[in-house]
């Protein structure tokens, strides 16, 4: 009925020592003052099964996840193993009832080996003052059992993401979870990471565990998972089994209305050089350098998608374009004239629009209202004042346009911005800056907490964009982004640019952002 990642097909053993088990949250209702975030909701995990929760931004997948775990607790409904009630007031009674919970951003102290972050509070072991022989070898067996490759005497620090998520479930294995919840666990791996978590878990199903999986990436979800949900608005649409359904289904599920299968990339021939890099270097603290000779072209028309898992020197990149952060060596030309460590409000009027990775550090004011959110860019500038005055009816106009092009949900635009959801206050940020009609579009990941309509909306406006004849510099760990947008493709790895052929394979950029691509000469 669909294509399915050959993950999909690995055979579950039913060859187990462990008892079947169902795990559900029944009835569950939880409301944050007139915002009911779970309504109703009853979702179920079975031994040996993976089951994949999807839904837009603010559908409720993570309250109720955070419920199960101890995290949040519900108004109505509760918890239960085997139609008994379980008590999960905290997350060390869910830890006790055998349910741990992998985070986005992982809980591990970076200046420990991965052995002392696996004993560190964990009463079995007497904690970091544990025999470490006896403990490196019931841990050791345990990781071969599950096929978890780690070195225990390593550093966190210097592990991979993706190793440091191997440590996290490997935590939650060492404390005797039989039921794993993970939270968005593919966002930040390459495609060799993505498929080795696969065989993880895997195997993990295999003993008769139970995964839970919130994400909101379909080709992830229809990969891994026995079942999926779906969740919109609160509520719980429905459960299926993941090989009877579709992506196309599944997407009308979550946002109500079905979506064209790809965003139409028209043939657009490039125009002069709008930004260019030589040999950028940015230098960091205790001799470290943050950037390391990049040198980048981006014409008219075209975008450059630059991947790589983040904290490789993207955000570096992106404020030395900007004027956000000072450039030890080298030039940053702007249609050929030099704006190197220009400040950045010279930059900004020079042609370059920016669209920051954290919105709430760099691009929005929380208590502000949509309005005043809405000119934070240019509320000096004579399209919003009159005789140095700000022009109250021009901002007015030019907000409830923003509001009706962007679809932004809110109450008003006099509404705070930490009234809206994430992905509402990311489309504000997305049209204030393309309002201005930039030469230059720095965007950082434009689509991060938005769900699947607006994301498709997002793609559209950057390809709109494009066609007009901006220069854009796309920076996404989203590799599926990278490559429906992208004209070409570089990969950020360790402060360096690394150059890839034309149309490049997912396994080839996975490979460069692994730093185990070779780079035609002179390429890098």
């Amino acid at each position: 009925m669909n294509s399915r990642s050959p993950l999909r097909h690995i055979a579950i053993s039913e060859k187990t020592s462990a008892q079947s088990w169902r795990f559900e949250a029944f009835k569950v209702s939880k409301s944050y003052g007139a915002v009911v975030a779970n309504d109703d909701v009853s979702v179920d995990l079975k031994a040996g099964e993976i089951h994949a929760l999807l839904g837009e931004n603010g559908a409720g997948k993570s309250t109720i996840m955070k419920i199960l775990y101890g995290m949040e607790l519900p108004d109505a409904g509760h918890v239960a193993i085997d139609d008994k009630v379980l008590k999960i007031t905290s997350p060390a009674d869910a830890i006790a009832a055998g349910i741990a919970m992998v985070h986005q951003h992982f809980m591990l102290v970076p200046n420990l080996t991965v052995l002392e972050n696996l004993i560190l509070g964990n009463r079995r072991f007497g904690g970091i003052l544990s025999d470490r022989r006896a403990a490196r070898a019931e841990i050791s067996a345990l990781a071969e059992r599950y096929r978890i490759e780690v070195d225990l005497q390593k550093t966190v620090s210097k592990l991979s993401v993706g190793e440091q998520q191997r440590v996290e479930i490997l935590k939650a294995l060492v404390r005797g979870a039989r039921i794993l919840i993970l939270d968005e666990p593919t966002a930040v791996l390459t495609p060799q990471e993505i498929k080795a978590l696969g065989l993880t878990l895997r195997e993990l199903a295999q003993e008769r565990h139970g995964i839970f999986i919130v994400t909101h990436k379909l080709p992830e979800a229809m990969g891994l998972s026995d079942r999926v949900s779906v969740m919109r608005r609160g509520r719980l649409i429905g459960t299926w089994p993941t090989d009877q359904i579709t992506s196309a289904e599944l997407v009308m599920h979550m946002v109500g209305r079905s979506l064209p299968e790809s965003v139409s990339r028209p043939e657009v021939l490039p125009g002069p050089t709008v930004l260019e890099l030589r040999d950028i270097c940015i230098a960091g603290h205790a001799g470290r350098t943050m950037l390391q000779n990049i040198n980048l072209e981006i014409a008219e028309g075209e975008i450059l998608g630059v991947a790589g898992v983040e904290g490789n020197g993207q955000q570096e990149l992106t404020e030395a374009i900007a004027g956000l952060r000072q450039v030890s060596a080298g030039d940053i030309f702007l249609c050929g004239n030099v704006i190197t460590n220009s400040p950045a409000a010279s930059i900004l009027a020079a042609g370059v629009a920016h669209i920051p990775e954290d919105r709430h550090r760099d691009g929005v004011v929380l208590d502000f209202s949509l309005t005043d959110n809405a000119i934070l860019v240019d509320h000096q500038t004579p399209a919003f004042q009159k005789r140095g005055v700000i022009d109250q009816g021009a901002v007015i106009q030019f907000t409830d346009r923003l509001i009706n092009d962007y679809q932004i949900r809110c109450s008003g635009r006099e509404a705070p911005m930490r009234s809206l959801s994430g992905g509402n206050q990311q489309k504000l940020v997305l049209g204030r800056e393309l309002a201005r009609r930039p030469k230059m579009l720095i965007a950082v990941q434009p689509t991060r907490g938005l769900d699947v309509g607006a994301i498709d909306y997002v793609h559209r406006q950057l390809i709109e964009q494009r066609s007009a004849g901006v220069a854009i510099l796309l920076i996404s760990t989203e590799l599926d982004e990278i490559i429906a947008l992208s004209d070409r493709i570089v990969v950020m790895r360790e402060g360096r640019v690394t150059q890839l052929p034309d149309r490049p394979s997912i396994e080839t950029i996975g490979a460069a952002m692994l730093g185990s691509f070779d780079a035609p000469a002179g390429a890098e």
